[in-house]
């Protein structure tokens, strides 16, 4: 559904897990109707509601490719659409190895994070995919070393945030899996991103009617947005609009 709001100034969205396919199409409705025309209904609301001023973050699984030549054709999909689009690696973007290489093929306006931050204007953009949040003490050692380091550098990310940050500028954090376990609690991550004071993370990864799952949770001062396209009716959510700053 559009709203007046969406066409008066320049935006920051977000959605991900598009699990695209363009070139090998894979029916994804096998995983529920609210899979049905999923990518019709994006590219609808896209095409009404976003401009190329506007900022897309797409926190992970982007594609079902397995390498760089199999994605070529879903990211030319994606950088037909308006908009400065920023990617994130998720768990099943199995194509996306080396970050210089995938830079290089990139369509114009289209950008990578990688445990790094990206400025587009007074917008700085950092992250990091992120890993399953223990739960009831059951975190199994490769899990545990894969959190670890995930950890880490998800740190890098913010301490370049950090070092480029100005006076008035929005940060906006990207991570594919929740930083919190399904009862929503306080974790090492959360804890950490906290102490950046950042303005808003978002991730992905959660699925189906059946996930415990929440729109935004608020941890250790900082809000998570949930940003799975079938669990956002296939609607970009929107994150800030300068009309915020001109009603202050």
């Amino acid at each position: 559904m559009s709203e007046w709001w969406y066409n008066q100034s320049m935006k920051v969205f977000a959605i991900s897990d598009f699990h695209l396919s363009i070139n090998n199409p894979k029916p994804m409705n096998i995983f529920g109707e609210v899979w049905d025309n999923y990518l019709d209904d994006i590219v609808r609301f896209w095409q009404e509601n976003i401009s190329d001023e506007d900022i897309v973050l797409i926190a992970g699984d982007t594609s079902w490719a397995m390498n760089l030549d199999g994605v070529k054709a879903d990211l030319e999909f994606l950088g037909a659409f308006k908009g400065k689009k920023v990617l994130l690696r998720g768990n099943h973007d199995y194509w996306w190895h080396s970050i210089s290489a995938l830079r290089a093929i990139l369509p114009y306006n289209m950008y990578a994070v990688q445990n790094d931050c990206l400025r587009i204007g007074d917008f700085l953009i950092c992250g990091s995919r992120g890993w399953t949040t223990p739960e009831n003490g059951i975190f199994a050692d490769d899990d545990k070393k894969i959190y670890d380091r995930e950890l880490i550098r998800i740190k890098l990310s913010l301490d370049e945030m950090s070092k480029q940050r100005k006076e008035g500028d929005k940060v906006f954090v990207m991570t594919h899996f929740p930083p919190f376990n399904s009862k929503f609690e306080s974790s090492p991550f959360t804890r950490l991103i906290g102490s950046y004071h950042v303005d808003k993370v978002v991730y992905g990864h959660l699925h189906g009617k059946n996930v415990r799952a929440k729109s935004v949770v608020s941890l250790d001062g900082t809000d998570y947005v949930l940003t799975s396209c079938d669990m956002i009716n296939n609607t970009p959510v929107l994150l800030w609009t300068d009309e915020e700053e001109k009603d202050v």
